[in-house]
């Protein structure tokens, strides 16, 4: 049956790099900063906030999930709730295997 990891493991992985930044960032991220999602672990630093707002969309698009407002099926894009000091990230979707 395997362990609780190996069984909670997603069919894809999602990277989230910052793609835009301004004012100033609290958390002090930057343009190029990634963090990797795998349905099990999280890689990287990153700011509670924007963590939290964007966990539906990661978990969603760990999974397989499609938003119908997007161009490409395995990217999306997350803003961080602070809109005076914005942060956007670019999600991208990779096969697990590709890990």
């Amino acid at each position: 049956m395997g362990s609780v990891q190996e069984r909670m493991k997603a069919p894809y992985r999602i990277e989230a790099t910052v793609i835009r930044q301004e004012g100033t960032c609290a958390f002090h991220h930057t343009i190029g900063d990634k963090v990797i999602f795998d349905g099990v672990s999280i890689q990287g630093s990153m700011c509670w906030s924007a963590l939290y707002s964007m966990i539906p969309k990661i978990h969603a698009m760990l999974y397989g999930a499609r938003f119908p407002w997007t161009k490409d099926p395995d990217t999306a894009t997350h803003a961080c709730p602070d809109g005076y000091n914005p942060v956007i990230f670019e999600l991208k979707r990779f096969p697990a295997s590709e890990s």
